[in-house]
């Protein structure tokens, strides 16, 4: 038995490492070469927090009240900006997975190569670039409000959250892409969508009655307002919700890793 554990415990190790790799690889394949670097992430994010500000706040007039700020722009860009933070890295993941497979053809034809592994590799990297929004989000909430909120210390729980759903997403993606090809230019009107349906440049008070179920049973929407609720609120986020949309995620990341399994044997054939 022992023997087995311990065997079991190597084989996570080595695929863990082997994913750690290929996620450092592919983050310095973006910056090699660049000026700024490792600081483009932050550059992005810094452009996105004043540029959606201006339209919806300056243009529109948006509100949203958030405590120890008031309800005026700053508070609506924090607000905004900090939903906007896990929707890219949400939407950078799957759509960066979708070609995965169907792009690493010297990876499919080897057999004994873990493909499992492949689809994470989009996933882990939009989130680890996320870290630079938060960082900024929760810089510009200690400036604005003099506080540094404890319950920052539960995001990597959130994170994790995130994590699983998009893993699942990024399976089915991958997979999916082997059978219909035009799955990854169908994901940016997608996303569009769904974006549109999803509480992040309106808050979910705006939601008509007939639609607030279904807004409450939405993972993702789940997900974004733990993070305004750690970040700027200083609360804890429902309980009730956020364990629904975690114990959802990782039965979704199951479905999407039995897909890929499933779809694995036709990869060799369409690559």
């Amino acid at each position: 038995m022992t023997t087995i554990v311990d065997r079991a415990g190597t084989h996570v190790s080595w695929r863990f490492r082997l994913l750690r790799t290929l996620v450092r690889r592919d983050l310095e394949a973006r910056y090699k070469g660049a000026i700024l670097g490792w600081a483009w992430p932050i550059v992005v994010q810094i452009a996105q927090l004043l540029v959606f500000t201006y339209v919806f706040a300056t243009i529109f007039k948006m509100r949203q009240p958030v405590a120890g700020i008031g309800s005026g722009t700053l508070s609506y860009g924090l607000w905004l900006f900090t939903g906007l933070i896990g929707w890219n890295a949400l939407q950078a993941g799957v759509i960066g997975s979708a070609s995965a497979i169907t792009g690493r053809p010297n990876l499919v034809k080897r057999l004994v190569f873990p493909l499992a592994i492949v689809p994470l590799v989009p996933v882990c990297s939009a989130l680890i670039e996320s870290s630079a929004g938060f960082i900024i989000a929760i810089a510009l909430t200690f400036a604005a409000t003099g506080t540094l909120h404890p319950t920052i210390l539960l995001l990597p729980f959130v994170v994790l959250v995130q994590f699983a759903l998009t893993a699942g997403l990024a399976y089915f993606a991958a997979a999916g892409t082997a059978i219909v090809r035009d799955l990854p230019q169908a994901l940016g009107p997608f996303f569009l969508v769904v974006f549109y349906l999803t509480p992040i440049v309106y808050s979910a008070d705006r939601v008509p009655r007939a639609l607030a179920t279904l807004e409450r049973l939405n993972p993702v929407a789940v997900v974004l307002e733990a993070y305004r609720a750690l970040i700027l609120g200083g609360s804890l986020p429902p309980l009730a919700p956020l364990a629904y949309a975690a114990l959802g995620s990782l039965l979704f990341a199951y479905a999407g890793w039995r897909f890929f399994r499933r779809v694995r044997p036709i990869f060799s054939e369409v690559v």
